[in-house]
This record gives structure tokens, C-alpha cells and sequence, in this order.
């Protein structure tokens, strides 16, 4: 382990006292992130007094008003990101040539929109077979809360960090990250550290994120026949659409619902027809699944747009836009025949998901999440895709764009999380991994993203009966627990050149 920057204390907690504390406080962890779950913070329309809507910034309050009551120092930066802090203070008045720095623990507390099909209710954060359940329970509220039980384990046996340990408090991850840029501009960034935010091991990369949205103008059409009325499907670019919807207008449903059997018989999709006035929905729905890992759901957008290619609508431009999403998007989620089929070898294919669509009688949008290689460039992406776009007369409206994040498997910190992982699993088989997955360990230097999901966990994030294991809650609090020890005494993890 690398020396330490500053003399420690005399006495020193020992890492089973911690471990205690962790144990001794389950009960009350658990409840924290049950009554965190309840608060649904998606993400809403700005107001006067908050950025990102009242239900973000009811979690926000809720946090940090347990910490001011734990003990703990705040800052709420003008409604736009926080933080939770402790250590380090009493080491300035001993520091040599640098000053005290900070480790930073990026959180959020923003969700995904929750969807339809749960089981249960989406906010109530009920405990059934060891598992908490709830949207934002994995995705970020539970390992937010493993966390800060880490952060107060640590300080209840009294230790007293050479650094200073910060939770930040992300608003808006799952969207633009206007919070994170905001809170950067009037908090300086940390010196290293994680995000609770991805999956055990460690994350040493992450892909390249475009979010872009490809439209078309729809003419109105006069032609008597099957007529267009609209299309719709999907909740946010980063989650696999699990419904869509078509209407539609004509003297006569019957050949259009005999399409719709057969259809169904031949792949066994999920759709159902009903009258809506004189016009006729057609539903198609499918499994949500995240954004980075869309082939572990079923797009609805894709099983619609599969079944209204058989249907001659009276607008051409309707009939274009469906015949290139089934050309050139169908059901592939790496771009290969969109143009954009790249690849390299230490992150794999490149990952394509289709979020949203919505057309109606004047124009045609499509909102995709893209996670490129990391040896692959933003330009490559929308290079290989201008020919088919001119073809069928779309036009590319770029949304969002993240760099990659890469940190060699060999580099301090990540070797450092590495143990302490291991040493608390066992685990010597899994090595650090590049994800497609975004995380704020992008928005500060020399950080990487660090759990809470195991190897052998399914990944509910962004999916219904998204949920935490109570055991994993705890385990990620201690293994947190003890990074934040070894870190906080540790050398600067400098960024390796």
C-alpha cells in the first residue's frame, strides 16, 4: 500500500470495529432507502425554485437534512447538486507541500421514469425475498445510501479522515447533467475517487455516449386509403422502449386486424388492436431494459415498425420513414447496417438503442442513445451514417455527447478497489471491466465507477421490479467502508500518463 501523506492518529479504528458499526446500523440503512425510494425524484420541468422539479429536490432534502442531523458538514449548491462531507480538517494545519485532499463518492439521486408492468408499486420500497424493490433501490438510491452508512460507520468508531470525504449528490444524471456542470462551476472538482454507480469489480472504462435524434418532415397526404394519424413509443433515450403505439384511419379494419394475427402468429410479439373513435390503435409492447445493454430487453418500437411495414399508408414520406427504421435499425442494436457498425478490442461492438419515437402528420422524430468504443470517435459515428440518412432524406439533430473514460487495468486506484473487492468477496475470477454504461466518474479526474451490482446479480436498472438484495446493501457498504479508509491515508492517485 502506498505510504501516507500525513502522520495518523495514534490510535486507528480497526476495520472489524467498522464492520460492527455497518452490522449495528442494517436496520436503520434499510429504512433510509426505503423512505428515499418513496420520494419520486424523475426528473420534471424546471420551476422558480427548483432546476429539476419538486419531487428531485424532495430526495435531495431528505438526505441532507439526515446528514446535517448525523452529524455530517452540507452544501447544497443553489438546488443544482450537494454534498456530504467529513475529515480532513484536522490535518491542514499539518499538511507539507500540498493541500488536504478529497476523495469523491458520486452519487444521484435522479431516476428513470418507472414504467408500466411492475409487480408491485414502483415507490414503495417493499422488502419481499430479501430484496428491497423500488424504482431507483439499484440505480442510484441504494448504493447512495451504502455509501453514506459507509461514511457513517467510519465516523461513529471516530475515525477521523486524513482527507476529506465527500458524497456528492448528482440531480440530473440520468439526463444532461446541467446539475453536475453547475455544481463544478462553484465546487472545485474532487482529487479522485469512485461512483457507487455500475457494477462490481471495478470499471476501467466507460464508452462514448451520443444521444442524437433523426427527423423527417411529413408531408400531409390527400390519397383516400389507409391513412396515418400517429406513432409514439418509449420514455427517455436511455431505456429500452417496452411500448408503442400506432393510429391509424380507414373505411374498413378487417384486413388490417387479419395482417395483425397472422402477424402475431408468425412471431409471437405481443400486439393488440382496438377502436379509439373511428380510428383503430394498434399497441405493440415489448421489455425495457437499460440503454447500454439493450439486448437483454425487447424493444415495442421495433415490433411495431416490424408490423407497420405491412400496411400501405396514403403518405409516402410515412412509408419511407418505416421502411428505413426496418433497413437499417430493425432489431440490431450494434449500427451495423446503419452505418455505424464499429468496433475495437478492448470495448467490443458498439451499442445502439432506440429510446423514443413519435410521428405524427407534420414530421417524424426518433430519439437514439448511442455508446461507442473507446478507440472510436464521435465523427466516425455520424460519418458512416450520412449516406443512408441523405437517402431517405433525414436530418440529425445532435442531443448529447460524452468522452470516453479509460484507466488502464494496471493503474493505483483501480488496483487498489480491486483488492479491497476481493478481500471482501473472494472474487478472483471477475477483472476490471469497460462498460457502455455512463456514470459520473466522466465528470471529475481520476475517478472510476465501483459497484454496488455484483457479477451475479441481474441488472434491474432502468427495467420494472427494478430492486436491491438487503445482503448486497450491506456488503456494499463495507466494502465501501474500507476503500474510503484505504483511500483516505493513500498517496494521490494521480492520473497515469
Amino acid at each position: 500500500m502506498d505510504t501516507p501523506a500525513y502522520d495518523l492518529k495514534e490510535q486507528e479504528p480497526t476495520l472489524s470495529e467498522i464492520q460492527q458499526k455497518i452490522e449495528e446500523n442494517e436496520a436503520e440503512m434499510i429504512q433510509t432507502l426505503q423512505e428515499l425510494i418513496a420520494i419520486k425524484s424523475v426528473e420534471e420541468p424546471e420551476t422558480e425554485e427548483f432546476p429539476f422539479g419538486e419531487g428531485v429536490h424532495q430526495a435531495l432534502h431528505y438526505i441532507l437534512k439526515k446528514a446535517e442531523s448525523d452529524g455530517f458538514r452540507t452544501r447544497n449548491v443553489d438546488e443544482f447538486g450537494a454534498h456530504i462531507e467529513f475529515g480532513g480538517t484536522q490535518y491542514q494545519d499539518q499538511k507539507k507541500e500540498t493541500e488536504v485532499e478529497t476523495i469523491g463518492i458520486l452519487t444521484h439521486l435522479d431516476v428513470v421514469p418507472e414504467g408500466d408492468g411492475w409487480k408491485g408499486e414502483p415507490y414503495s420500497g417493499e422488502i419481499t425475498d430479501g430484496k428491497i424493490f423500488g424504482r431507483g433501490s439499484s440505480d442510484d438510491k441504494g448504493p447512495l445510501i451504502a455509501a453514506y452508512f459507509a461514511m457513517r460507520a467510519l465516523r461513529d468508531v471516530g475515525y477521523e479522515p486524513q482527507k476529506k470525504v465527500r458524497l456528492i449528490l448528482g440531480l440530473d444524471e440520468e439526463t444532461n447533467w446541467r446539475g453536475m456542470e453547475y455544481y463544478l462551476k462553484k465546487v472545485p472538482p474532487v482529487d479522485f475517487g469512485f461512483a457507487p454507480d455500475a457494477k462490481f469489480p471495478v470499471i476501467h472504462g466507460e464508452m462514448g455516449l451520443l444521444v442524437f435524434e433523426i427527423a423527417k418532415k411529413i408531408n400531409k397526404s390527400v390519397t383516400k386509403g389507409i391513412v396515418f394519424r400517429g406513432m409514439s413509443g418509449g420514455l427517455a433515450a436511455n431505456v429500452v422502449a417496452d411500448q408503442a403505439r400506432l393510429l391509424l384511419r380507414s373505411d374498413s379494419y378487417d384486413a388490417i386486424k387479419e395482417k395483425l394475427a397472422q402477424f402475431k402468429e408468425e412471431t409471437g410479439y405481443d400486439l393488440t388492436a382496438r377502436q379509439r373513435g373511428k380510428s383503430l390503435e394498434i399497441e405493440a409492447k415489448g421489455k425495457t431494459a437499460h440503454g447500454a445493454e439493450p439486448w437483454k430487453g425487447l424493444n415495442a418500437i421495433s415490433v411495431l415498425m416490424a408490423f407497420a411495414k405491412h400496411i400501405s399508408f396514403t403518405n409516402e414520406d410515412v412509408n419511407d420513414f418505416i421502411e428505413f427504421y426496418n433497413n437499417h435499425i430493425a432489431w440490431e442494436t450494434d449500427g451495423a447496417s446503419f452505418g455505424c457498425g464499429l468496433s475495437d478490442e478492448i470495448s467490443g461492438n458498439l451499442i445502439l438503442n432506440v429510446g423514443m419515437l413519435k410521428v405524427d402528420e407534420g414530421a417524424a422524430r426518433l430519439l437514439i442513445n448511442v455508446r461507442y468504443p473507446l478507440t472510436v470517435t464521435e465523427e466516425a459515428v455520424f460519418r458512416g451514417m450520412e449516406e443512408i440518412l441523405e437517402a431517405y432524406n433525414l436530418g440529425l439533430i445532435k442531443k448529447e455527447h460524452k468522452l470516453p473514460l479509460y484507466r488502464p487495468v494496471d493503474d493505483a486506484l483501480v488496483q487498489t478497489l480491486m483488492q479491497v473487492y476481493q478481500k471482501h468477496t473472494g472474487d478472483k475470477k471477475n477483472k476490471p471491466i469497460v462498460i457502455g454504461g455512463a456514470t459520473f466518474a466522466r465528470a471529475m479526474p481520476n475517478t472510476v465507477a465501483f459497484g454496488a451490482l455484483f457479477p451475479e446479480e441481474e441488472n434491474r436498472m432502468h427495467q420494472k421490479d427494478e430492486s436491491i438484495s438487503l445482503d448486497s446493501l450491506k456488503k456494499a457498504a463495507s466494502i465501501y467502508a474500507e476503500a474510503i479508509f484505504r483511500l483516505a491515508d493513500a498517496k494521490k492517485y494521480s492520473e497515469k500518463k
